[in-house]
């Protein structure tokens, strides 16, 4: 059996236990603003050692210093550090027509069900006025 220990990370945080990949270590994203500061600091270190010790407490690998390095000199950083994180907000219109279209579905079933029920209660007004009927007449249906 894995005991949690062994599926903790070094910053503490245990992958989700539920769903398909339950077992998988989940994909950490790092803002711009977290970018940059490592870069700063990294670049600020001349100690090849220092710089070492700066990712390995970090958890990040030489590789992301390059990547963010050279989205730094194209000026990608800076552009995403302007944009909020995340998907974008929808508007007000855009909730208010989600709001009313659930509700128009929930108003369209609840109307086949009525339209169902009065079908049946006008099939079984006809069949007791048809016992009615033939009771009114002296005859007994079914014998």
């Amino acid at each position: 059996m894995a005991d949690m220990a062994s599926s903790a990370r070094e910053d503490g945080q245990v992958a989700s236990r539920r769903g398909p990949r339950a077992g998988q270590p989940k994909r950490r994203t790092f803002t711009a603003a977290y970018k940059i500061k490592i870069l700063e600091r990294y670049e600020q270190l001349e100690d090849p050692a220092e710089r070492g010790a700066l990712l390995r407490r970090e958890g990040l690998y030489h590789s992301h210093i390059d990547y963010w390095r050279a989205a730094r000199d194209k000026g990608a950083l800076k552009a995403l550090s302007e944009k909020p994180a995340g998907r974008p907000s929808r508007s007000a219109a855009e909730v208010e027509n989600e709001r009313l279209r659930k509700e128009n579905e929930k108003l369209a079933t609840e109307l086949a069900r009525t339209k169902a029920a009065l079908e049946v209660v006008g099939k079984a007004h006809a069949l007791l006025e048809l016992l009615s009927e033939s009771a009114d007449s002296g005859t007994r249906p079914g014998k």
